[in-house]
């Protein structure tokens, strides 16, 4: 009968003399003069436990301990001479569990590129990188969660199939049940979506917010957490059709506490990392990227800048730079822009407010100005921004006009327009991707290495 094992994690941490028993996947096997070593890990830590066995293994069972098998081991920890390692594990028993062909096992002992782990993403876990990766993702998940559940806010399950874009993009995924071989028509040839599964086009979600924003006018504060998805034919490093997404909704809250709560929230999920990971982390700053420590730690410890957009435009003006993307009041301010500000002028995270109506989305609250609108973007050295929030627009008349000025169908819209009708109440939220969260706690250059499974134009295989 098989009795679960210790975590390796705690293992390492056990005094010598302690009698345990441990599974995992070999990483490596050597031997030396009869004895055999063996690097054992089973994910819960960076750290390879290792095993010593003096002939305690049947030679017909050792044949099989290669790397990536499954193993079993029993025995008792020792003191162990190698730096690096308090304790090792003397065998006295083993079982292999499930055997790997040495011959044609894609992990091997030498290191392999983030592209080909890839295209193996079924085995790619139990490497080095992409296991630190999925731990650091399990931590800022735990971390996520603490932080909203901490301070009473409810947890929403929002819809990932809905009729309303979010953003007003249209890059959406369309969801149907009709036959693509024989579309059914109206009479003017477009398509007939009566016939179709909901009655009316549906499409995967870009953002739980709308829906977000029913709960926080019932509920004060909520938080949704789960997968969005954008149409968007792009196969940059930074680009995914399927993602994460984190977005609290507060009510009874405008836009300075808005700005407050991100604040707050960012450098608690970076302090929780830190505090977790800590190996994992280092992994990173010494392999992927030196700074991602010190970035870290800084943001942890800083207390952000607070500039609005006009502010913003007017130093980078001043800056006598070079732009690539030239600065003009009415675009957006682009990654060098937000770097310069972070790294350069500021040299500390900064919150750039009150962004021009014309390149933010129709639910921004309008301000006084009839220019600009209640926008906040959190930005942090190295990457830039990190969160984006508003304070949404409670008032019925002035959503209307929005939504009329900008073409899009009141109809789609009539629930969340009725929001405004029956006890509307200011209100203000925030969203941060979870895998460019990802990207900037791990330092990895690529979207598609902090996800499990990328989805991306062309990949869907896992």
């Amino acid at each position: 009968m098989l009795t679960p094992g210790r975590y390796i994690r705690d293992v390492l941490n056990s005094p010598p003399g302690t009698n345990v028993v441990v599974h995992g996947w070999v990483k490596t096997r050597r031997d030396s003069k009869g004895i055999h070593f063996i690097h054992l890990n089973d994910g819960s830590t960076f750290a390879d436990l290792q095993l010593i066995d003096e002939r305690a293994i049947a030679p017909e069972t050792l044949h099989q301990v290669t790397t990536g098998a499954c193993i079993r081991a029993a025995g008792t920890l020792v003191a162990s001479p190698a730096a690096g390692q308090a304790v090792e594990l003397k065998v006295a028993s083993l079982d292999v569990l499930g055997p790997a062909d040495p011959a044609s096992y894609p992990l091997q002992k030498k290191g392999h590129t983030l592209e080909y782990l890839r295209e193996i993403a079924h085995l790619r876990t139990r490497s080095n990188t992409l296991g630190a990766v999925f731990r650091v993702r399990s931590a800022l998940s735990f971390a996520i969660h603490t932080f909203f559940q901490e301070r009473g806010f409810l947890y929403v399950h929002t819809p990932i199939i809905t009729a309303s874009d979010a953003e007003g993009a249209g890059a959406m995924f369309g969801v149907t049940t009709l036959d693509l071989q024989n579309v059914p028509r109206t009479g003017d040839g477009g398509v007939d979506y009566s016939r179709d599964f909901f009655g009316k086009p549906a499409y995967l979600t870009v953002s739980g917010q709308l829906e977000g924003e029913i709960f926080a006018l019932s509920f004060s504060n909520i938080y949704t957490f789960g997968p969005t998805f954008r149409a968007e034919n792009s196969n940059t490093p930074r680009h995914l059709a399927e993602f994460w997404m984190v977005e609290p909704e507060m009510a009874f809250c405008d836009l300075e506490g808005d700005t407050a709560l991100a604040e707050q929230f960012l450098k608690y999920v970076i302090a929780t990392v830190l505090d977790r990971c800590a190996p994992d982390l280092e992994f990173f700053d010494k392999r992927i990227d030196d700074t991602v420590l010190s970035t870290l730690e800084r943001v942890r410890d800083s207390q952000f800048e607070r500039v609005t957009y006009t502010e913003a435009v007017r130093l980078l003006e001043q800056a006598n730079r070079n732009w690539e993307f030239p600065v003009s009041w009415g675009s957006d301010l682009q990654s060098e822009h937000e770097r310069y500000l972070t790294d350069e002028k500021f040299k500390r995270p900064v919150i750039v407010t009150d962004y021009p109506k014309d390149i933010k989305a129709f639910y921004m609250r309008l301000n006084e100005d009839g220019r600009t609108v209640r926008a906040m973007d959190v930005l942090v050295p190295r990457i830039g921004e990190i969160i984006g929030g508003s304070q949404r627009e409670e008032r019925h008349e002035v959503l209307v006009a929005k939504l009329r000025a900008l073409g899009l169908p009141e109809r789609a819209y009539w629930w969340y327009l009725e929001l405004r009708k029956y006890g509307s109440a200011p209100h203000s939220g925030f969203g941060l991707g979870v895998e460019r969260m990802m990207m900037y706690l791990t330092g990895m250059k690529n979207i598609r290495d902090v996800i499990p499974f990328p989805r991306a134009p062309g990949s869907a295989e896992f």
